[in-house]
C-alpha cells in the first residue's frame, strides 16, 4: 500500500477509536490512549473468557493505537480465531482488517499484497455483516483511497461506500464524501463537506471530524497555503484545546514560514497535550531548534523521538540522520 500523508495515516488509527468498545470504561481507556489500562483488562477477561470477542477487538485496537510490529502481529490470531469460533461478528472483521491495513503499510514487497487482499476482504466482511458499522466502513474507504488499484485499491469503489450511507448515516456519508474529496485534492470541496457535518454529541464522529479538519490544514499546507492552514489549525486549537493537533499544526505552519520561536512555542506547548505521542512532535521541534541554531536542545528532542515506539518510520529515518550529523 502506498503511505499518504501523516493525516491520512492518523485517520486510521483515529477511526479504531470511536465507539466500538461497549463496555464504557474501555472505550474511555482507548479515548484517552491509556491502552495499557485497557490491555490489563481484556487480556484479564480473556483469561476467564477465551472466545470473548470485546476483549480480543480490544486488545486489537490498542495494539493498533500502539503501532508496535510485535503487537499487532500478537493481536492478528486472537481475531482470526474470533472470527473462527464464533458466530460472524462485524467487529472481529473490523479489527482484523484494520490490523492488516496497518501491517501492509510497512510490510515487505513479497507480503503486502497477501496483507493487502486480506484487509479488504475483512473490511467488506464487516461491512457486509453490520452495514451501520461506520468505523468499518470508513476504514474500507481509507483502504480504497490508500491502497494502489493493483492491491485493490479502487475511488470508485470509495464514493460506492459513502452513497450506501447517505440515507441511513448523513453525517458519516458526509464525512467519507470529504476525505475522497482530500484524496483527488478537492481542497474546496473537502472543507464544504467538512463545515457541513452535524455530529451532534456523537463522539466517535467527533474524533472524526477533528482528524478530518487536521488533514485539510496538512493538505493545504503542502498546497503552499500556509494562510489557510493557519486558520484550520487556530479553529482546531480553540475547539480541541486538550488536543495537541491544534499546535502541533500551527508549529508545523511557522517552521514552514521560517518562524522559529514560534514553531518552537506551539510544538512544545503540543507536547503536553492528548495526542501527543502519535505525532512527530519531537522531531519537528529537533528542526526548529536547529534552524535557530540550538543543537543540543535540538539533539535532546531528537533523542526523544528516536526513543518513542510509535515514531513513524519516515520521520524516524530523518531524526537518525540529523543526530548522527550532530554527533
Amino acid at each position: 500500500m502506498r503511505r499518504s500523508s501523516l493525516f491520512a495515516v492518523l485517520m486510521i488509527a483515529g477511526s479504531v477509536q470511536a465507539q466500538v468498545l461497549k463496555d464504557p470504561q474501555w472505550q474511555a481507556w482507548l479515548d484517552a490512549g491509556k491502552t495499557t489500562e485497557l490491555e490489563r483488562a481484556a487480556q484479564s477477561r480473556l483469561n476467564v473468557q477465551p472466545d470473548d470477542a470485546q476483549a480480543a477487538v480490544a486488545l486489537a485496537l490498542a495494539a493498533l493505537d500502539g503501532g508496535e510490529a510485535k503487537r499487532l502481529e500478537a493481536a492478528t490470531p486472537r481475531l482470526q480465531a474470533c472470527i473462527d469460533r464464533q458466530p460472524p461478528q462485524a467487529i472481529c472483521h473490523y479489527a482484523l482488517g484494520s490490523v492488516l491495513g496497518v501491517q501492509a503499510m510497512s510490510a515487505s514487497m513479497f507480503k503486502v499484497m497477501g496483507l493487502a487482499g486480506s484487509s479488504k476482504e475483512n473490511l467488506l466482511r464487516a461491512v457486509e455483516l453490520d452495514p451501520l458499522l461506520f468505523e468499518a466502513r470508513q476504514a474500507l474507504t481509507q483502504f480504497y483511497l490508500m491502497a494502489p488499484g493493483v492491491a485493490g485499491g479502487s475511488t470508485a469503489k470509495a464514493k460506492e461506500l459513502a452513497a450506501a450511507a447517505d440515507k441511513r448515516q448523513p453525517e458519516q456519508a458526509k464525512l467519507l464524501r470529504a476525505l475522497i474529496a482530500s484524496n483527488d485534492k478537492q481542497l474546496a470541496e473537502m472543507e464544504r463537506e467538512l463545515q457541513s457535518i452535524k455530529p451532534g454529541d456523537n463522539k466517535g464522529l467527533l474524533n472524526d471530524l477533528r482528524d478530518a479538519w487536521a488533514q485539510l490544514g496538512a493538505n493545504l499546507l503542502a498546497d503552499k497555503q500556509p494562510a489557510k492552514a493557519k486558520a484550520v489549525f487556530d479553529q482546531l486549537a480553540r475547539d480541541y484545546p486538550a488536543q495537541a493537533i491544534g499546535a502541533y499544526g500551527l508549529g508545523r505552519v511557522a517552521a514552514e514560514q521560517g518562524q522559529a520561536d514560534e514553531a518552537i512555542k506551539q510544538l512544545e506547548r503540543a507536547r503536553a497535550l492528548a495526542g501527543a505521542d502519535n505525532l512527530p512532535i519531537d522531531h519537528r521541534l529537533g528542526l526548529a531548534l536547529l534552524a535557530k541554531g540550538d543543537k543540543s536542545q535540538a539533539k535532546l528532542a531528537l533523542e526523544r523521538f528516536v526513543g518513542n515506539k510509535k515514531a513513524n518510520p519516515r520521520n524516524l529515518e530523518d531524526a537518525k540522520k540529523r543526530l548522527a550529523e550532530l554527533g
